[in-house]
């Protein structure tokens, strides 16, 4: 006879013996301080002597495999020709030289000077032209958001590009990953949301003094915001061509204070704050991507980080309920830009103005997670349904994921040495491939806009 099932073998008795005392509010707060404590242990494994976080050097055999087209016997050649440039370190007597990405980036920049020219030593960025900017979104959770994100960033940098990441989530994941100090939320894009509010309110009062009526007082927090610039709230990080503006809890008030200045001032276009402030004040001249990690939510942060995207990936699972979800979540996008549009256009067509209209370079879902034994047909049956929607590449879940993240680190973080070079080789396939379809998307508009400035001007 089978026994029961272990669901049916408890008693009141037992479960009662089992069990802690309630939980109070104070109880959240003690746990939040053991998370905190644990958080901060992990994250401190592998840091610096002085605390920092420290990105790894980068071998002669990646370098010329990965990140500069040139065979290893010419590197080598190069570097015993040029004296002046970086030499590399090594690590025992006569073994493999290892290079930082700031050396890199010099040896990059020597072998597009100096190269071969029908090799492409730098990536493709057309001059003139401002940085792209990728929202990465969806509300489900568990779909690796942040995790995609962060991987294209660091593989935009070992590239060649020079990156922006901005972290709109009040759960600060990517400011962990990049090792970002945020205290509180004047150290995140709250202020340059405020400050976009407190310059409508400053030309709308205007315009009700002239019309006799009273102006709108701006407080402490508004005149303070008018302070700040982007440039203030971007920090380094252990990438030497990644910077950040970060996260922090205390961020989400965002989500509460951005409708009340809704209301005192119908005519701010909240949408825009967050790409007129960028605009404003040069940060898309400063830098190539500009990667946006928005909350796992379609409030007024999101909707930001979308309206200022010009390509949005929104990566899903390969399951019902996921792909379930994204389409709702794609509902939702076209119900809210729509609003948007209609709101602002039924004025537009009552002054005799020019109507508005949101619009993406780009928009690609992205399969995540995958696990091709399992998950072949769904994913078929989604892309024969999304079609170009859905990207062809499918990111497999495999096991440098797993033990990449027990060091907390990104895959391309990770030391082969702590593996082996094969099955480095493997585990960073899928996410390269990853990056070569967003870069597709990247250089192809890129080139769009290039050939459109260019008709524009004969």
């Amino acid at each position: 006879m089978s026994s029961l099932p272990p669901y049916a073998q408890i008693t009141p008795d037992a479960a009662l013996a089992g069990l802690d005392g309630p939980t109070s509010s104070d109880g959240f707060a003690q746990i939040a301080r053991a998370c905190e404590a644990g958080r901060d242990d992990l994250a401190g494994r592998g840091l610096a002597e002085d605390g920092s976080r420290k990105l790894r050097r980068f071998s002669t055999w990646e370098i010329t495999r990965y990140l500069i087209p040139v065979a290893q016997a010419h590197f080598r050649r190069v570097l015993k020709q040029n004296l002046d440039l970086p030499q590399g370190t090594t690590e025992t007597e006569g073994g493999a030289k290892w290079f930082t990405l700031d050396e890199v980036q010099r040896l990059r920049a020597f072998f597009a000077a100096q190269g071969s020219k029908t090799k492409d030593y730098l990536p493709y960025r057309p001059k003139g032209l401002p940085a792209k900017m990728v929202a990465v979104a969806n509300f489900k959770g568990g779909v690796g958001k942040t995790s995609t994100a962060a991987h294209l960033a660091m593989s935009a940098a070992l590239d060649g590009y020079k990156v922006l990441v901005i972290d709109l989530d009040s759960q600060a994941s990517m400011t962990s990953i990049f090792g970002g100090k945020v205290d509180d939320e004047w150290q995140t894009v709250f202020p340059l949301l405020a400050r976009h509010y407190a310059s409508h309110l400053r030309v709308d009062n205007q315009r009700r003094l002239d019309r006799g009526d009273a102006p709108i007082p701006l407080d402490e927090t508004l005149d303070e915001a008018l302070k700040i610039k982007a440039a203030d709230l971007i920090q380094g990080t252990h990438w030497p061509n990644i910077d950040l503006i970060g996260a922090q809890l205390n961020l989400y008030w965002a989500e509460f204070q951005v409708p009340v200045w809704r209301m005192q001032a119908r005519g701010w276009k909240l949408w825009d704050a967050l790409t007129d402030v960028l605009e404003q004040d040069g940060v898309l001249d400063d830098y190539d991507v500009v990667f946006i990690d928005t909350p796992p939510a379609l409030g007024y942060l999101t909707i930001n980080g979308l309206a200022a995207a010009d390509i949005l990936l929104v990566p899903v699972g390969a399951s019902f309920l996921e792909f379930d979800s994204t389409g709702r979540f794609f509902d939702m996008l076209h119900t809210t830009f729509s609003s948007i549009e209609d709101g602002e256009n039924l004025a537009a067509r009552a002054l005799g103005r020019p109507e508005m209209a949101f619009s993406w370079d780009a928009v690609r879902a992205v399969v995540t997670r995958y696990d091709g034994s399992q998950q072949a047909e769904l994913a078929a049956l989604m892309q024969a349904y999304l079609g170009k929607t859905l990207s062809p590449h499918r990111q497999d879940f495999t096991a440098l994921i797993g033990q990449a993240g027990e060091q907390v680190q990104g895959i391309y973080e990770a030391d082969y040495r702590d593996f082996n070079r094969e099955t480095y080789a493997r585990g960073r396939e899928t996410f390269d491939a990853t990056y070569a379809a967003f870069k597709a998307l990247l250089v192809g508009t890129w080139r769009r806009d290039e050939l459109a400035s260019t008709q524009a001007a004969e």
